[in-house]
């Protein structure tokens, strides 16, 4: 069996990966329930992007998938992929199969890639659920329309959801930079709860810096102040600027993270 394989088993008999995967799914219905019982509704979309996806929900299903993934972006996927992420190594260390691991003849930088991968398909996996359920959720209670976007003008259910599959994707490039920071944390240490902890503290600070105007001199190197560029896929014409940064910002957090845990990992005590 290839690296992925084993690593995709191992995810397949974890508990966490059905609680974090249940809970994506669910959240959509949670946030259609809650604007059905307090009535939706809401004034027209401005040009910021974000609490307006909310608001113009109870006019088109195909919002709740925008609407959740504009909620879920700061925190609970940052939190999914931390501790994907964490367990690569570092959790393998824990439960102390990471000797047997590492007695083996492999190559470490191809197990080191294979975990990566894999958590990375784990938060893949994570948003098609949180896509489905909100596509269920919302047309479910208010029906697929076509989508008008932030800029005014309006699109087919097929063009709208192509956008939406576009944003999907961009957050998972997102998201794959928050696993690559906690793999390199999880090289460092033996328990995950720390790798978590470190990776999680680390994106919080980097929120909290690109929040104030005085750090506004840092925000084009902090991947968080990137996860929003996805709104401007909603807009016509599409303003790519702001994304191919992001992507840009993302891609050398990716190499560089996957590049320091490849470095620490290759020379890890065989006795850990």
């Amino acid at each position: 069996m290839s690296h992925v394989g084993r690593e995709f088993m191992k995810l397949l008999f974890q508990k966490r990966t059905y609680f974090g995967w249940a809970g994506l799914f669910l959240v959509p219905f949670i946030i259609t329930a809650a604007l059905r019982l307090s009535g939706g509704g809401g004034p027209p979309p401005s040009e910021q992007g974000g609490p307006e996806f909310f608001d113009l929900i109870s006019n088109n299903g195909l919002l709740v998938a925008v609407a959740s993934l504009f909620a879920l972006v700061a925190f609970l996927l940052p939190l999914l992929a931390s501790m994907s992420g964490s367990q690569t190594i570092a959790g393998e260390a824990e439960n102390g199969t990471l000797r047997t691991l590492l007695m083996q003849p492999v190559r470490r930088g191809a197990v080191l890639m294979a975990k990566w991968f894999v958590a990375n398909v784990y938060i893949g996996i994570g948003l098609v659920l949180l896509a489905l359920g909100s596509l269920i959720a919302g047309g479910a209670i208010y029906g697929l329309k076509p989508l008008t976007l932030l800029t005014g003008q309006t699109v087919g259910v097929g063009e709208s959801i192509w956008l939406i599959f576009l944003a999907y994707f961009f957050v998972l490039v997102g998201m794959a930079t928050v696993v690559s920071l906690s793999v390199a944390f999880s090289t460092l240490t033996n328990s995950s709860l720390t790798a978590v902890g470190a990776a999680l503290v680390l994106v919080i600070i980097m929120l909290v810096l690109g929040s104030l105007s005085v750090f506004d001199f840092l925000r084009p190197y902090l991947f968080t102040s990137h996860f929003d560029a996805w709104v401007n896929l909603f807009r016509d014409p599409i303003v790519w600027d702001p994304i191919r940064d992001a992507l840009i910002n993302f891609a050398v957090w990716i190499v560089g993270m996957t590049g320091v845990a490849y470095l620490v990992f290759r020379r890890k005590d065989i006795l850990s």
